[in-house]
């Protein structure tokens, strides 16, 4: 998001939610959550109903069939159901498109992202 959109963004583990990123959360705050139904889900729920409780807006990534953000969330993107190892290949892909389109919309050049150092090294 960060690089190619120019939005500040961050990635915060389930359990750090309330130690410090819950107290930015207003009306205006979208957060997105990968919501998978796995060992941790009940804890990213937990934490999808603090969000609501403040007024952030919401987009949940969840598994396919797993209807029950529909009503907790403003989006829900689902993506098919895989064992809990692979899921991070599966949950980026909406990541990255998210980013890319929301640079679009904002009008940067996804191609040549500015201030993007690119090493190359050669022996």
């Amino acid at each position: 998001m960060k690089e190619i959109s120019y939005i500040h963004a961050e990635g915060y583990p389930a359990a750090e939610m309330k130690h410090g990123p819950i107290a930015l959360i207003d009306h205006l705050m979208p957060v997105i959550f990968v919501a998978m139904k796995d060992s941790i889900y009940d804890k990213v729920k937990s934490n999808i109903q603090e969000v609501r409780a403040r007024k952030g807006t919401v987009i949940a990534i969840t598994d396919e069939g797993n209807d029950e953000l529909d009503g907790l969330c403003e989006y829900v993107i689902h993506i098919p159901k895989v064992c809990e190892e692979v899921s991070p290949i599966l949950t980026v892909v909406p990541l990255q498109l998210l980013s890319y389109h929301i640079a679009i919309m904002r009008g940067c050049d996804v191609d040549m992202p500015r201030n993007l150092a690119k090493s190359v090294t050669t022996e």
